[in-house]
């Protein structure tokens, strides 16, 4: 009787050990499991893809080429680009949205792509906020202000005062409609309370040469193509579109010292489609921001007339809701389209 009762003592307390053992096996595991899916280390283990949506000798694109060379040496794998254009940037916007949320596939996007063209067009193929994830705002391109040398106004508000003046009777050039040329004008317009009239040409190339003689009163053309300009003698350029004056046009005043708030700026962002882990997202900022202080890197941005801007993927989304707020309410009031 004392043997059996001893032999059930000794199975209970097996069985209580292995219940112990088998629990503890399990706990170890699922951690184990949660580390693997949490841990950022395990990223990257493959190239990244860095998806373009514009043709390949284009701003975007040598931007994305002039960063991914930094970008790959501080993440730790290859990154290579890819061209995807079509539609005005839509169809590469469209193919990263609709790629894995695995950190292998990321989009170098603008203004055009996330924050104008979804508001010109209801019919985007893609959400510019819900379908994808802001990583970081990687640089602002601004505009410069151009008026002939035949122009009474010197400054910004004497074209403001003239332009009152003359209502209906001025013009501004711009690159097509819809574009960040017509909407940076229509924004000045708006704050100035300006009647001008639009004229638009198939790209500012093509309205330097009126710009020149004075057939054409104004354009906000950019930096790189419109300083040259500028520099040899043949326009006069009043101020810069950005917030604050910027070292690529030392000495000219920004827009918003005169008008207050004012700023129009191409901006260049990274991001992911939904769903990247907060992990990934903070291990590809961390590295663009890096690479973007880089000295090779911001000396070949700054030569393209794109500011580098390095940010958190939380100040990116809310650069992001401001700009397409805006740009929704300039379009919706000047009746902007693309016909």
């Amino acid at each position: 009787m004392q043997y059996r009762l001893n032999l059930k003592r000794r199975l209970s307390a097996g069985f209580a050990t292995g219940a112990v053992l088998m629990v503890s096996v399990a706990a170890s595991l699922l951690a184990t499991s949660a580390s693997a899916q949490t841990t950022p280390m395990s990223y990257p283990t493959k190239p990244i893809r860095l998806v373009v949506p514009f043709p390949a000798g284009g701003a975007t694109d040598i931007f994305a080429r002039t960063l991914s060379q930094k970008l790959a040496e501080k993440i730790g794998s290859a990154v290579v680009v890819e061209n995807k254009p079509g539609a005005g940037g839509t169809l590469g916007s469209d193919l990263v949205a609709k790629s894995p949320a695995d950190g292998y596939t990321l989009l170098l996007a603008t203004s055009s792509t996330h924050s104008i063209g979804p508001n010109l067009n209801p019919k985007m193929p893609y959400d510019a906020v819900r379908d994808f994830t802001p990583i970081a705002q990687v640089g602002n391109a601004p505009s410069i202000m151009l008026v002939p040398n035949s122009s009474p106004a010197k400054t910004i508000q004497e074209w403001i005062d003239y332009a009152k003046k003359n209502p209906g009777r001025l013009n501004y050039a711009s690159s097509g409609n819809g574009t960040i040329v017509q909407l940076t004008a229509e924004l000045f317009k708006a704050q100035a309370g300006l009647f001008v009239v639009h004229i638009p040409y198939k790209g500012t190339a093509l309205a330097m040469p009126d710009l020149i003689s004075g057939k054409i009163d104004v354009l906000f053309d950019s930096l790189p193509t419109g300083l040259p300009h500028v520099k040899d003698g043949r326009l006069r350029a009043l101020g810069v579109t950005s917030a604050q004056r910027t070292s690529m046009a030392p000495g000219l005043p920004a827009i918003s010292e005169v008008l207050p708030g004012y700023e129009s700026n191409t901006w260049f962002g990274l991001f992911g489609p939904a769903g990247v882990r907060p992990e990934i997202v903070n291990r590809v900022n961390a590295a663009a921001l890096q690479a973007l202080g880089d000295p090779e890197v911001k000396d070949k941005l700054l030569r393209l007339g794109i500011e580098p801007i390095g940010t958190s993927p939380a100040q990116f989304g809310t650069m992001l809701a401001s700009e397409s707020a805006k740009w929704k309410k300039i379009i919706s009031e000047r009746k902007i389209t693309l016909d």
